[in-house]
C-alpha cells in the first residue's frame, strides 16, 4: 500500500495536472472562486447579526435595531442566493467544457493508439474510460473545490468570529481537528483503492454488455442466455458490493467525525453554559456563540463527506491521465507521398509477436513490381495476415525492411502512406450511416454523388442499392446489419474503388459468401484490382488462379513462388493443396 505521503503527492499533482485544463477558462474561474467567496462570507456575517439582535433589540428593546437587523439579514440571503447561483452556473460551465476537452482528447489519441494496443485492452474498459471515468473528474475538479473553497472559507469565517466571541470557549473547538484530520487521512487511503476497483469492474460489465449485444446472434444459437445472465449478474453484483463498501466507509467517516465534533460541542455548550451564570458572556454573545457552533456542524460535516467524492474523483483522474500517456502509434517519417507507381519490396523481413513463441514472419524476401497481383496462400498461421498488416505499418518488423517506391516504409508518414492502401477484408466495417456515407468513407470531402453511383457500379451493387426505399439515403443500420453478406462486401468494394488508391489489399475477401454473391463479388474485385498493385490472401485457390504470381507462406517462410501452372506442375505444397480443394468441391 501506498504511504499517505506519496498519496499526498500523487493526488496533488493530479490536481496541477487537472487544473492546466482551466488555464483558457481562468477568468470564468476566478468569477466562480469569488462568488463562493462571497456566498461563504455570508454566513459569518449572519451569525454576526444574532449579538446586536438579541442584546440591543431583545434586551435592550432598541427599535432602531429592531429594523435594521432583519432587513440586514434579508440583503444577505439575497446576496447569498445571487452569488450561490453565479458559482453553480460557472461551476457547471467549467465542468462540461472540461469533460469535453478531456473526451475529445482520449478520442482523438484512441485513433492513434498501435494496433498492439487494442489486442492487449478490452474494449468495455476503454468505453467506460471515455464515458464514465471522465465524468467522475468533475467530482475531483469542482465539487469538491467548490464545497472545500466555500465551505472552508465558511469554516474559516465562523471561527473568526468564535474567537471574537470568546477565545476561550475557541480553544475548545480546535482540540478536534487532529483527530479528525487522522480519520479522514485514514478513510482516504480505502475509498481511493476501492474507487480503482470500482473502474475496473465497470469496465468488465461493460465488457459484457457489449458482447453479449454484438454476439446476439452466437448467444441464442448455442443456448448462451443462462451464461451471459450469470456474466453480468456476477459483475453487477461485485459493482453493488463495492458501492456498499465505499458508501460504509464514508459513512463510518462522517459518523466518527460527527461524534467527535458533537462531544467538543458538547463541552463548549457547558462552558459557556458556566461563563453566563457568571457574566462573563453577554445574551448576545452566548446566542451568537452556539449559533456559530450549531453553524459551523454543517460546513465540517460537508468537507468530511467530501472525502468519497474526491478519492473517486482522483482515481477516475489516474485511470484517464494515465490512458492520455499512453505511446500513439510511432510516425517519425518526413516524406509525404502524393502519388505511387505502388512497387513494393521486402527486405528479410522478420517478426514477432510479443509473448509468441516462435517468429510469425522469417526471411521475407520478395519484389512486387506496380501493378502486380500477389496471391498469397497457405495453411493458417502462416503469416499471410502478419505480412500484408506490416504494409500499412499495424506493425512494424523487427528486422529488415520494406520498401515502396524504394522509399522505406518508417521515412513516409503515416497518412500519405496509408493514402496509398485500400482494404478489402472477409469482416467487413461499415458504419451506422447512409450507403453514401459508407462508400464516400475513404473520400469524404467529395460530394459527388456521380462518383459515388459509379463506384457502386464498378461494384455491382448499384442494383440493389437502387431497390432499396430510399437509395444512397438509406441507412444500414449498425455493423450494416440491415444488408447480407454480398451487399456488405460490395459496398467494401466500392469504397475502396472510390478512393482508388494504387495498391489494394484483399484478405479473404470473398471466403465467407455464398456461389452467387461470390460470382458478383469477383466480378467487382476483378474491377478493382485493374491497375493496381495488389495482394490477395485467398483461401479458395480457384478465385487466384489467374493471379500473376502466388506465394505460398507456411511457418512464417515463402516456401513456394510462381504462376498458378509453374505451381501445378512442381507438385509441392501448392500443388497438393489445390488438389485437396477441387476434390472437396467435385465431391460437394
Amino acid at each position: 500500500m501506498p504511504s499517505p505521503k506519496k498519496m499526498t503527492a500523487d493526488s496533488w499533482m493530479l490536481y496541477k495536472r487537472l487544473l492546466k485544463y482551466l488555464r483558457g477558462y481562468w477568468k470564468v474561474f476566478a468569477v466562480s472562486l469569488l462568488a463562493m467567496t462571497i456566498a461563504a462570507a455570508t454566513e459569518p456575517a449572519f451569525v454576526a447579526l444574532m449579538k446586536p439582535l438579541v442584546d440591543g433589540g431583545l434586551v435592550g428593546k432598541d427599535p432602531g435595531t429592531m429594523v435594521w437587523v432583519p432587513l440586514a439579514i434579508i440583503g444577505l440571503f439575497l446576496l447569498r442566493g445571487v452569488s450561490s447561483f453565479i458559482n453553480e452556473y460557472a461551476t457547471s460551465w467549467l465542468s462540461g467544457h472540461l469533460v469535453q476537452r478531456l473526451r475529445q482528447e482520449m478520442f482523438t489519441l484512441l485513433l492513434r493508439l498501435p494496433v498492439t494496443y487494442y489486442e492487449n485492452q478490452s474494449s468495455g474498459r476503454m468505453v467506460s474510460r471515455v464515458m464514465n471515468d471522465v465524468n467522475q473528474i468533475t467530482e475531483a475538479g469542482f465539487n469538491v473545490i467548490t464545497i472545500t473553497v466555500k465551505d472552508g472559507l465558511t469554516v474559516l469565517g465562523l471561527f473568526g468570529l468564535l474567537l471574537y466571541t470568546d477565545w476561550r470557549l475557541t480553544l475548545v473547538c480546535f482540540t478536534v481537528f487532529p483527530t479528525v484530520a487522522i480519520c479522514i487521512q485514514y478513510i482516504s487511503r480505502r475509498l481511493r483503492g476501492l474507487s480503482r476497483e470500482s473502474q475496473k469492474q465497470m469496465g468488465q460489465l461493460t465488457q459484457v454488455l457489449g458482447e453479449s449485444i454484438e454476439c446476439q446472434r452466437v448467444v441464442k444459437v448455442y443456448s448462451g442466455e443462462t451464461y451471459e445472465t450469470g456474466r453480468f449478474a456476477e459483475g453487477a453484483k461485485a459493482i453493488r458490493q463495492n458501492l456498499v463498501k465505499q458508501r460504509v466507509t464514508s459513512s463510518i467517516n462522517t459518523g466518527v467525525t460527527q461524534l467527535i465534533i458533537a462531544c467538543a460541542l458538547a463541552a463548549v455548550l457547558y462552558y459557556a453554559g458556566v461563563l453566563a451564570r457568571q457574566d462573563a458572556l453577554t445574551p448576545g454573545g452566548f446566542v451568537t456563540f452556539v449559533t456559530a457552533m450549531m453553524m459551523v456542524f454543517a460546513p465540517i460535516k460537508r468537507i468530511t463527506n467530501v472525502s468519497l467524492s474526491l478519492q473517486r474523483g482522483l482515481a477516475a483522474a489516474e485511470s484517464v491521465f494515465s490512458f492520455l500517456d499512453e505511446t500513439p502509434e510511432p510516425d517519425h517519417g518526413t516524406q509525404v507521398l502524393s502519388e505511387t507507381q505502388g512497387a513494393l519490396s521486402f527486405r528479410d523481413v522478420g517478426f514477432r509477436y510479443a509473448r509468441a513463441e516462435r517468429e510469425a514472419l522469417t526471411g521475407i524476401t520478395l519484389d512486387i513490381a506496380p501493378g502486380e497481383t500477389l496471391a498469397l496462400v497457405g495453411p493458417s498461421g502462416g503469416g499471410k495476415t502478419t505480412l500484408v498488416s506490416l504494409i500499412p505499418r499495424f506493425y512494424v518488423p523487427q528486422s529488415g525492411e520494406i520498401l515502396l517506391d524504394g522509399i522505406p516504409l518508417n521515412e513516409i508518414t503515416l497518412s500519405s502512406l496509408r493514402a496509398q492502401i485500400a482494404l478489402v477484408s472477409q469482416d467487413v466495417v461499415l458504419f451506422n450511416g447512409s450507403v453514401a456515407e459508407n462508400i464516400a468513407y475513404g473520400r469524404r470531402e467529395t460530394d459527388d454523388q456521380e462518383a459515388i453511383a459509379e463506384a457502386a457500379r464498378a461494384a455491382n451493387a448499384l442494383d440493389f442499392i437502387e431497390a432499396m426505399p430510399d437509395g444512397f439515403d438509406t441507412l444500414i443500420g449498425e455493423k450494416g446489419m440491415r444488408l447480407s453478406g454480398g451487399q456488405r462486401q460490395r459496398l467494401a468494394i466500392a469504397r475502396a474503388l472510390l478512393k482508388n488508391a494504387p495498391i489494394l489489399i484483399l484478405d479473404e475477401a470473398t471466403s465467407a459468401l455464398d456461389t452467387q454473391s461470390e460470382r458478383l463479388v469477383q466480378a467487382a474485385l476483378e474491377n478493382l484490382m485493374r491497375n493496381r498493385t495488389t495482394i490477395v490472401i485467398a483461401h479458395r485457390l480457384s478465385t487466384i488462379e489467374n493471379a500473376d504470381r502466388i506465394a505460398v507462406m507456411e511457418r512464417g517462410r515463402i516456401i513456394e513462388l510462381g504462376t498458378h501452372r509453374v505451381l501445378l506442375a512442381q507438385q509441392g505444397v501448392y500443388a497438393r493443396l489445390h488438389h485437396l480443394q477441387f476434390h472437396e468441391e467435385s465431391s460437394g
